[in-house]
């Protein structure tokens, strides 16, 4: 994701309270797409829940099934939708997951609290 995405993203307010413009609904989905991968989303745990919430790609490949080039693949994809970094250290690279924008789609989703569901609204509990 560039610098833009994250920020049309980190603007977002809640979906219930206010409608995405075409733009922040484009970035979002990126982001989605890219969890909605069984093997990105487990990849993002692995990484997110690593000791010291950093992973060597070498503490992953071994985890999967799959190729290394299926891994890096996959990692590619993380790390353009924005919700991985990656750095390299000698012939490694050592991967941390970007919590920060993980906390801004989270909260993109939590409805807002000053609006009843529109199924309940005006009904009597």
């Amino acid at each position: 994701m560039s610098k833009q995405g994250a920020e049309v993203v980190g603007c977002c307010s809640p979906l219930a309270r206010q409608p995405l413009t075409a733009e922040q609904s484009s970035e979002l989905a990126r982001v989605f797409k890219a969890m909605g991968d069984p093997v990105r989303l487990r990849l993002l745990s692995l990484i997110a829940s690593h000791a010291g919430g950093e992973a060597c790609v070498c503490d992953l490949t071994d985890v999967f099934d799959l190729s290394g080039p299926t891994i890096s693949h996959h990692l590619k994809v993380l790390r353009e939708a924005g919700l991985i970094s990656g750095e390299r250290r000698g012939t490694w690279v050592y991967y941390l997951v970007r919590r920060e924008l993980l906390a801004t789609v989270a909260a993109v989703l939590v409805p807002g609290e000053d609006r009843a569901p529109a199924d309940h609204a005006g009904s009597p509990s």
